[in-house]
């Protein structure tokens, strides 16, 4: 998308974000500048590290944005590949729905992959009299709003596949910018909350997605427009109320090709820290989606529920949100005060192991339920640190939305790759064999995280 693609009539909202924040910080040296400075000339790492602020006036502002934005976003993916699409596409080839399934998750996974550090490189790369970020949040949720429309009204897998890809692609162009906000703009020493309360907007979308979707499952197409407009608002007036100031006078790094390529690949040699956490995170999130990815059809032919499963979809989104919602402000809190990254990702890595052994040993609704507890405990609790200890392992702050870019695939493959890679082993070994493969995945993203050397 090029930046003409900014819409042209968003509001000057930096003059006015700016005088609303004046009288909130008066004599607060300590206090970082206004949000749009630390963007465009940030702190060298150090001085950042060393910044003890408190986070109030326009960084407050940022955060009570910020939630509800993230929110917007993770609702969408908790509540699509889990429950509307593959209910979508059970009702469009019940025959086949794990290999339909399948197909458009595959398609859709891979324009993700690209779709979002490519959206990354041109946020970056972004002059205008909004900054860089804004205008991608905006037409991103607007131009992925319509997209989820087009899939409300597809009747056949293809048309189905196209328009799912066309809101991944969409959505990465704002998940990207989205997810650059907190090295843009926050101070490492204020990241943990930001991290805590985001983990905590990402969970409850992911899980409370569920719930959400459940509750479309009759009604598919207006749970697709829900969403739709559910995210345009949040990211608009995250982008209202906190507008990047004009870069328009701000030199832009030309685009390299090969460089951009490069970026995929992820160099142990280079950074090894940057390595090693997109490795955990991407082992972590494959093996966590691999199963609850499949939690419809598991309910509906692993524990036998048959048409009852949807109800007990919304049941296990409840419950996993109930244990995800303490785990997230537990894990910031004792992450902040301890200083310490590495030791809790570990941790809630091992627990998500934990919880898939037991529907594993006991195919049973009983087996579910505690599973749900166990791993929406442990992912609450990894998603409360990991992505702190993300922003600290960044290569270069001159690529800070690139680099998450290709970090957050970690994150956001494995949510619309998980019914692929889940068909392939519900067809060789049966639905029994997605338990072992997500447990070795969990456990082999807990111990990539202890080879990272630059945080504690």
């Amino acid at each position: 998308m090029p930046d003409s693609a900014a819409p042209a009539q968003l509001p000057p909202v930096q003059d006015a974000a700016q005088l609303a924040a004046a009288p909130a910080t008066p004599a607060a040296p300590a206090a970082p500048a206004a949000p749009a400075t630390a963007q465009l000339t940030p702190a060298p790492p150090a001085a950042r590290e060393a910044e003890r602020v408190k986070v109030r006036g326009p960084l407050l502002r940022l955060l009570l944005c910020l939630v509800p934005a993230n929110l917007s976003l993770y609702v969408l993916w908790g509540a699509i590949p889990t429950v509307l699409l593959p209910l979508q596409v059970n009702a469009i080839d019940p025959g086949d729905k794990v290999g339909a399934l399948a197909t458009v998750s595959t398609v859709g996974a891979v324009a993700a992959m690209v779709a979002q550090p490519l959206a990354g490189a041109v946020s970056d790369r972004t002059r205008s009299r909004f900054g860089r970020r804004a205008p991608w949040l905006v037409a991103g949720s607007l131009i992925g709003g319509l997209c989820l429309v087009g899939m409300a009204l597809a009747n056949g897998i293809v048309q189905l596949a196209i328009a799912w890809t066309c809101v991944q692609i969409a959505y990465n162009f704002v998940q990207a910018p989205l997810s650059a906000i907190l090295p843009d703009r926050v101070p490492v020493s204020a990241r943990g909350i930001f991290s805590a309360l985001g983990g905590l907007a990402s969970m409850i979308g992911a899980v409370g997605g569920q719930v959400l979707g459940a509750s479309f499952a009759q009604h598919i197409g207006a749970g697709y427009c829900a969403l739709a407009g559910f995210s345009i608002v949040m990211l608009t007036l995250l982008a209202v109320f906190n507008g990047d100031a004009s870069n328009l006078g701000t030199e832009r790094e030309p685009f390299n090709p090969r460089a951009f390529l490069r970026t995929f690949w992820i160099s142990p040699t280079r950074h090894p820290d940057y390595f090693w956490a997109f490795l955990g995170r991407l082992l972590l999130y494959t093996g966590y989606f691999a199963v609850t990815g499949y939690n419809l059809y598991l309910l509906q032919d692993y524990i036998g529920l048959g048409s009852g499963a949807t109800a007990q979809v919304a049941a296990l989104g409840l419950i996993g949100l109930a244990a995800t919602v303490p785990a997230i402000v537990i894990g910031g809190v004792v992450s902040d005060r301890l200083g310490r990254r590495k030791i809790l990702v570990f941790i809630s890595s091992a627990l998500v192991a934990a919880g898939l052994v037991i529907p594993w040993a006991v195919p049973s609704l009983t087996s579910m339920y505690l599973m749900a507890i166990v791993v929406g405990f442990g992912f609450g609790a990894f998603g409360s640190v990991d992505q702190v200890l993300m922003t600290q392992v960044l290569p270069s702050e001159e690529s800070f939305a690139k680099d998450l870019g290709v970090v957050n695939i970690a994150a956001s493959l494995p949510q619309v790759l998980a019914p692929t890679v889940g068909g392939v082993i519900v067809t060789v070994f049966g639905y029994a064999g997605l338990f072992p493969v997500g447990i070795g995945l969990s456990l082999l993203g807990a111990f990539a995280v202890f080879r990272i050397r630059s945080v504690r």
